[in-house]
């Protein structure tokens, strides 16, 4: 039986709220836009940045926006202000499902380039063995990058699990038949997981082995 855990990233394993945020407030005040408070603003991060523009600007011209947030983002990783930390307890965690025999893959709303910036400053080249972007793929929830790592993997529905922080990955992980388990750490609160779909909620990244090992189906 494969085993395929797949992860969401902003939100899930990396904290980088505060530079999306502040990446939005650049790009949105250069084309005459404000930008909301972070609580608000965080609530469309996960989606595609072309519909998370939509959302905030419902009127903006989003691909100029979407390409002006891209520029603010790389300037401030450049200039050493990005901040996309884990969050404490991450590379236990994965390294506790590698030990399980799991495979790792990915499926996030990052655009290539700063997915490949993380791998590399995290040291996980080879570690996620599907890493799927929405560079490629239609935004959350639609199931493609889900079905992608599952046919990069040969891993089946019943034997995989979402982890994600919004209501966007548990909705994602609904569409495409496979278990959607939500954390309690990152941008979505727990009755947005919950609504969206999640069958459960972990409240630490200590959590997600067992509960993992619990929504699968043994063979």
């Amino acid at each position: 039986m494969i085993k395929l855990a797949i992860f969401d990233v902003d939100g899930t394993l990396v904290d980088s709220g505060t530079t999306i945020h502040r990446a939005l407030e650049v790009s949105l005040s250069e084309h005459g836009h404000e930008c909301p408070p972070r609580h608000e603003a965080q609530k469309v991060i996960g989606l595609s940045l072309l519909e998370a523009m939509q959302k905030l600007v419902p009127h903006g011209d989003h691909p100029t926006l979407a390409e002006s947030y891209k520029d603010a983002f790389f300037d401030l990783r450049q200039t050493g202000q990005a901040e996309e930390q884990l969050y404490d307890g991450i590379e236990a965690m994965l390294a506790a499902f590698e030990a399980d025999d799991w495979l790792l893959g990915m499926a996030t709303g990052k655009s290539d380039r700063g997915l490949q910036h993380l791998i590399e400053v995290h040291g996980w080249e080879g570690r996620f063995v599907a890493r799927h972007t929405a560079d490629r793929h239609p935004s959350k929830p639609h199931p493609s990058m889900i079905l992608a790592n599952l046919s990069d993997t040969g891993a089946e529905a019943i034997n995989a699990v979402m982890i994600g922080d919004t209501g966007y990955d548990m909705a994602m992980a609904v569409n495409a038949g496979v278990a959607g388990i939500g954390v309690g750490w990152g941008y979505h609160d727990d009755s947005e997981l919950e609504t969206a779909g999640a069958t459960t909620i972990a409240r630490t990244p200590g959590e997600l082995l067992g509960i993992s090992q619990t929504s699968i189906v043994p063979q």
